[in-house]
């Protein structure tokens, strides 16, 4: 029985028996239902986590989770049966599931046979399917998130980021997902659709067929990988040993644009289909899994789901060598305005420009070839040209053009802009200052609201003389 002076005696209707596991989200307990005498699994949020309504934030995750799944009802996917608040904890109820995450087995070193993986595929990809079909895309399909039970079948679990049709639970810029897990288009900021999931569900096969994931590293360096490289063929891995049909449909399954991937998932089983050559026993891996050592007694918890926005290119996760030369505001503001572009690559293009550049005017000529748009290209560049002569404004004692932004110049910048545009600009000064204090961030933003690239010009040139 869980420590009342740590856990809750019941939650709602449903009374708690156990702590399954805790992190550091929230805590999972065992719970008993006594209306339909069954037992669940209740997964609570921490206190303070659930009061945030922003995207991406810990308690639109949780919500996230309880509309996805509960939309869905399929043997492959762990149900989800209420959602509820009770004593200040927010908790969803679930389909409580004996068995182990497939990411146990892979970190016991199981090595499944080439019959199990079609059979693991197969399941996972008829999951998948009927989420699609619904109109959710999980965007996370990881080892982590898929259950095996000891009678084989699998479950997938774990819709905290799922991506719901005619909903948006992320912005462009706000990167949510396990990094050796996700699609090139979900680290460029470009639009996303369910084959974000198959290219999750190519990484997990990936790791059955060679017991690792495509690529490894830091996050800076994940992120350069999936974007412009190919991964080595799984019959090519040492030690792998797996017949070579495998690699073209892992191959196409991790193709670096989706219309090159399966279209759907059952395109992929398809594939296996074909490459086994007849039909698929999709729960011969019973044998294998009853055969693997033991779980230990507390197993570690999985990786983050998220991860988390930037806070800054100098202190980032996956920087490999110092950038001490560099102010780290100059390079908080470079990532900014170039994730308008690209995406939340911006931050690796940034620091890796950064350690080959000396002054700001190099680095932002060298990041403006990253912006393929002309008109875009030309406000990023505009607005380089106010940082830097800001930057220099600021060492000779004089008012930086790339300062802090006040209400005095985003009046004179509105008069400005409405020479160019109309009544309109009052909405896109309001629009551009929205998120940020950055003069010429703001700037670059109302730039790209004047269509002709001399007008354009001559904006910035006048905004760049305000006081």
């Amino acid at each position: 029985m869980p420590d009342p002076a740590r856990h809750p005696r019941q939650l709602g209707k449903y009374r708690v028996t156990e702590v399954l596991g805790e992190g550091a989200m929230g805590i999972v307990y065992k719970g008993f239902d006594p209306d339909i005498q069954r037992t669940v699994a209740l997964k609570t949020i921490r206190a303070g986590l659930d009061d945030d309504g922003s995207p991406g934030a810990p308690a639109s995750r949780f919500r996230n989770e309880a509309q996805a799944a509960g939309r869905l009802g399929h043997p492959g996917i762990v149900a989800v049966y209420d959602f509820g608040h009770d004593q200040q904890v927010a908790y969803i109820a679930m389909e409580f599931v004996e068995g182990r995450s497939l990411a146990s087995y892979l970190s016991a070193k199981v090595r499944f046979t080439d019959t199990d993986i079609p059979g693991i595929m197969s399941q996972l990809l008829d999951a998948l399917g009927h989420a699609h079909d619904k109109g959710v895309w999980h965007r996370d399909v990881k080892p982590a998130n898929i259950i095996m039970t000891m009678s084989g079948r699998l479950k997938v679990a774990d819709f905290g980021i799922a991506r719901i049709e005619s909903q948006s639970l992320t912005q462009t810029q706000y990167m949510v997902g396990t990094p050796s897990h996700m699609a090139p288009e979900q680290f460029l900021g470009k639009p996303m659709d369910r084959r974000v999931d198959i290219y999750g569900a190519g990484v997990v096969l990936y790791q059955l067929l060679t017991g690792r994931a495509p690529f490894a590293g830091t996050t800076e360096a994940l992120m350069y990988k999936i974007v412009n490289e190919m991964p080595e063929p799984p019959s090519s891995v040492e030690g792998g040993g797996r017949p070579g049909w495998f690699d073209a449909v892992v191959g196409r399954a991790l193709a670096k644009r989706p219309e090159d991937r399966f279209a759907s998932a059952e395109d992929f089983k398809q594939a296996l289909i074909a490459g086994v050559g007849q039909r698929i026993d999709d729960s011969s891996w019973e044998r294998t899994v009853m055969m693997a050592p033991p779980r230990p007694a507390r197993p570690p918890l999985s990786p983050p789901t998220m991860a988390p926005p930037s806070t800054g290119p100098a202190g980032a996760s996956g920087t490999t060598a110092p950038l001490t030369h560099w102010d780290r505001a100059q390079l908080t503001q470079a990532e900014q305005s170039l994730a308008r572009h690209v995406g939340p690559l911006a931050g690796v293009l940034v620091r890796r420009a950064a350690r080959e550049c000396r002054d700001l005017g190099e680095l932002y000529s060298r990041l403006a070839e990253q912006v393929t748009d002309p008109r875009a290209r030309d406000a990023f560049l505009g607005q380089a040209s106010l940082v830097t002569s800001g930057a220099k404004a600021s060492m000779a004692g004089a008012a930086p053009a790339g300062g802090p932004l006040s209400d005095a110049v985003m009046e004179l910048a509105q008069a400005l802009l409405a020479q160019q545009v109309g009544p309109i600009a009052k909405v896109l000064v309001r629009r551009a200052a929205a998120g940020t204090d950055s003069r010429a961030l703001f700037f670059e933003r109302l730039a790209e609201a004047v269509g002709d690239a001399a007008a354009r010009a001559r904006l910035l040139a006048e905004l760049g003389k305000l006081p």
